[in-house]
């Protein structure tokens, strides 16, 4: 590792969301971090699962919500909400919806190195 700075102003890459959204990744230190924008109407198994291959999201995260809204729903039907100012840990497993009319912003510091990588 070394000392650098980036910016979402200029990320690495920018992968699209089937029209609903992007991540902007930022390959920084030994680690990748992503801010993702789900748009209302985002949905993962509609949005990025024909980009994963898998029934339902294999990453895990660890995420602090800048805006917006969100659910996480679990394979096992375990079901979280959460919106601004939470920080978020989701294990692999699960699906996901943008909840209401805002984007949801997440900052993304795991589970973001090959999420919505075609």
């Amino acid at each position: 590792m070394r000392l650098e700075k980036k910016s979402f102003s200029s990320p690495d890459e920018v992968r699209p969301m089937s029209g609903k959204g992007q991540v902007e990744i930022l390959n920084v230190g030994d680690g990748v971090v992503g801010k993702a924008t789900f748009e209302p109407g985002w949905r993962w198994s509609e949005h990025v699962k024909p980009l994963a291959g898998t029934d339902s999201c294999q990453a895990a995260h660890v995420g602090y919500v800048l805006s917006g809204h969100q659910k996480v729903i679990m394979d096992d039907g375990t079901e979280l909400d959460f919106g601004p100012g939470d920080v978020v840990a989701i294990p692999p497993g699960h699906d996901g919806e943008v909840v209401g009319d805002e984007p949801c912003v997440v900052l993304d510091f795991a589970g973001m190195e090959h999420y919505a990588k075609g």
